[in-house]
C-alpha cells in the first residue's frame, strides 16, 4: 500500500510538472526530438548504474522510431558530480550538435568524472577550457540544477537513475525489457499500466 501510495503522489506530482519535464529549457534530447513518447531520465555522471544503463538508452532509441529521452542530470554523488554537471551544462550551451558525443565519451569512460575529465572530453571534442569557463559565467548551472532537484523531490525519485514515462516513476537500473514494456503499454492504452 505504501508504494501504491508513493506511485500515487508522483502520478500527481508528474501532472503537474508536464512542461518542465516534457519541454525541457535546460536538458538535452536523444531519439527522435518529435518522438510521440518521452523517457525522462535523471542520472549523474558519477552513478555506475546510470553508466551500465546507457546500452538500454541506445537499445531503446534503436528500436522505437517515435521514443525520444530527455536527460535531466542531478549530482547527487558529490563535489565532483557537482563541478561535472557544471562543465558538462557549459559544453551544451556551447555545442549543443556535439552534446551527445560528450554524454558517451563521459558515461563511457569507466572513471570517475571529474572537473579534469569533462574538460578533458570536451577539449577533445574541440572545445577549450577558456570557452568552458566563458561559457560557465554566462550560463550558471545554478537555474537547471535547481529545477531538475525541485523536480526530482515533487516526483519521489531518491536515486540515479530514475525513469519517467507515462504517469510512472520507475526507479533504478531496471533494464531495457522494463523500459520498453512501459513504452509499450503507454503507446496501447495511454498509461504505464494496461487493465
Amino acid at each position: 500500500k505504501q508504494a501504491e501510495r508513493q506511485q500515487q503522489a508522483a502520478a500527481a506530482a508528474l501532472a503537474e510538472n508536464q512542461d518542465k519535464l516534457y519541454q525541457p529549457a535546460f536538458d538535452a534530447e536523444f531519439g527522435n526530438p518529435d518522438g510521440a513518447i518521452t523517457v525522462v531520465e535523471f542520472f549523474d555522471y558519477n552513478c555506475g548504474y546510470c553508466r551500465r544503463a546507457l546500452s538500454d538508452m541506445d537499445e531503446i532509441i534503436a528500436d522505437n522510431q517515435d521514443v525520444r529521452f530527455v536527460l535531466k542530470e542531478i549530482p547527487v554523488l558529490g563535489p565532483d558530480s557537482e563541478a561535472v554537471q557544471k562543465v558538462s551544462y557549459a559544453f551544451m550551451k556551447i555545442a549543443p550538435e556535439k552534446y551527445e558525443d560528450f554524454h558517451r565519451a563521459l558515461m563511457g569512460s569507466g572513471a570517475r568524472a571529474t572537473d579534469a575529465s569533462a574538460r578533458a572530453v570536451a577539449n577533445a571534442l574541440g572545445v577549450d577550457d577558456a570557452s568552458i569557463d566563458q561559457a560557465m559565467e554566462q550560463f550558471p548551472a545554478d537555474d537547471p540544477l535547481n529545477e531538475h532537484f525541485a523536480l526530482a523531490s515533487a516526483v519521489g525519485v531518491n536515486g540515479t537513475p530514475a525513469y519517467i514515462i507515462g504517469d510512472k516513476l520507475i526507479s533504478g537500473a531496471v533494464g531495457a525489457d522494463v523500459i520498453q514494456q512501459t513504452i509499450d503499454n503507454v503507446r496501447n492504452c495511454g498509461k504505464s499500466t494496461c487493465s
